[in-house]
């Protein structure tokens, strides 16, 4: 075969993969295991996931550990004595090795936080919030090579004692990253954009995902200039127009706040358009419909089963 053909098709490959349907699970699979924990990451890449979505803080002795709020929560944290926490803890007042203390294996059953997957989420009893090194380790052993990581910087704008400031917490992040190896396998997405705007400086080939959350009735997470690092709809006539400025490529709103229109505007832009949190598989099927780039979702196994029924291709799963 001629040498420029085989160029030809080894960059047309590389679009083609490159364009794949990204389908996250989210925490790991939230639905099916105690969220953002290692047997929630091996759960996930069992079922086939394109990528592992987590969320990051960081410990006052600077280790980088997965946990999707700046404090433990309550409602699926126990303390050293067994108990349910009954107030936040700030972990960035906790060392690492305080960290570990704290059990975070199961949903406490009656709260308004665990119910929903009561009847899904497995328990596990003794599970700790890992480092972001272990996660990184698991994907390795398990021999993961093709999945991506989608990671959430956890800045506290309401409490701003309780994280670094955008530009050390980034710092931290991507010591951790590029000292995996991983920089090309991680993308940061934030709804703090100040984050995003630091990478862009310190990092400028990872990629970055913009969070947006918008409801019907016109609340949203970016009516701040500060949560949107200065852009604002009034500047740039839309979100997307907003993410377009910013520099951004993934645009990953609420599912809620999407239409078949918002979609394609936002595509039109060169965004991928990437909605959370998708846990029906009605709801999985329209946004497929309407030609989403991905899904995240907490149970990555029902966005599977749509794609199976729709001839698409699914990610490898982990034997």
């Amino acid at each position: 075969m001629p040498k420029k053909l085989l160029t030809t098709l080894a960059l047309a490959a590389l679009t083609l993969s490159s364009h794949a349907f990204d389908l996250q699970g989210h925490r790991g699979t939230r639905g099916n295991m105690p969220e953002n924990t290692l047997p929630a990451f091996e759960r996930a890449l069992r079922i086939g996931v394109t990528t592992l979505e987590m969320d990051a803080a960081i410990t006052s002795d600077g280790v980088v550990i997965i946990s999707h709020d700046p404090v433990l929560n309550p409602e699926l944290a126990r303390g050293p004595d067994g108990q349910w926490l009954t107030k936040p803890v700030v972990i960035r007042q906790l060392t690492y090795e305080q960290s570990q203390q704290y059990d975070v294996g199961r949903l406490k059953p009656e709260s308004k936080y665990g119910k929903p997957f009561a009847a899904t989420q497995q328990s596990i009893d003794g599970t700790r919030m890992p480092k972001l090194t272990e996660v990184f380790d698991l994907v390795k052993r398990l021999g993961a090579d093709k999945v991506q990581f989608d990671i959430e910087t956890k800045i506290d704008l309401d409490n701003p004692a309780n994280t670094l400031e955008p530009e050390p917490f980034v710092q931290a992040l991507l010591k951790v990253i590029r000292d995996a190896g991983m920089e090309d396998r991680v993308m940061i997405q934030s709804f703090d954009w100040r984050t995003l705007q630091v990478l862009k400086t310190l990092a400028p080939k990872m990629r970055t995902v913009y969070l947006t959350w918008q409801s019907q009735r016109g609340t949203n997470s970016f009516d701040s200039p500060v949560f949107s690092a200065g852009f604002t709809r009034a500047q740039h006539g839309s979100v997307p127009g907003m993410v377009k400025a910013a520099g951004g490529t993934i645009w990953s709103p609420n599912f809620q706040a999407l239409t078949a229109d918002t979609v394609k505007q936002g595509q039109a832009m060169g965004l991928q358009v990437i909605p959370w949190t998708v846990n029906e598989e009605a709801d999985v099927a329209r946004l497929i419909e309407w030609g989403v780039d991905g899904i995240i979702s907490d149970y990555p196994d029902r966005v599977r089963n749509v794609m199976q029924k729709k001839g698409m291709p699914l990610p490898e799963a982990v034997k």
